[in-house]
């Protein structure tokens, strides 16, 4: 990944909706050269999902729940699919630590939280144990990667 790849990149993930011509002016290239390159940024799998980003609050899932979860690993493949496959989970981690997982959650209050965990999550055989942290607020929230520029030597 060179500088315009970076540029390119980096712009369209903050303004997934901009024309042609504005992500070739940011990257300092062409129009036809900058589809090229960001053709081939979502050839390569860079680029893997063009999306819009709604707002929690306005659709109803105001509440962010981290739940942080211990696992057998009798079951513990079949359990991190199924969790997987629900809409309420935002993101599922392997975590080091005293806990085997980190999963974030948006529900629309805690009575849905509390069905959700009592009904989906507990029941798992490999679910060992839950512990739930609730976000009272979000400072920030993205899905913004930084890219990072390589280090050279001499430079």
């Amino acid at each position: 990944m060179d500088e315009v790849d970076r540029k390119i990149s980096d712009f369209v993930q903050r303004n997934g909706r901009a024309s042609n011509a504005e992500i070739a002016e940011v990257a300092g290239v062409s129009v036809s050269t900058a589809n090229e390159r960001l053709r081939r940024l979502a050839g390569t799998g860079v680029v893997s999902q063009w999306r819009g980003v709604l707002d929690p609050q306005r659709v109803g899932a105001g509440l962010c729940v981290f739940v942080m979860i211990d696992m057998a690993y009798d079951g513990e493949e079949q359990a991190c699919e199924r969790l997987c496959q629900c809409d309420e989970v935002q993101e599922l981690h392997h975590i080091s630590g005293p806990h085997s997982y980190l999963m974030k959650v948006r529900v629309a209050d805690t009575r849905a939280l509390q069905d959700f965990i009592q009904t989906v999550v507990k029941p798992m055989k490999a679910v060992l144990k839950t512990e739930t942290l609730v976000s009272l607020s979000t400072q920030k929230e993205t899905s913004v990667v930084s890219i990072p520029v390589p280090y050279m030597a001499g430079g």
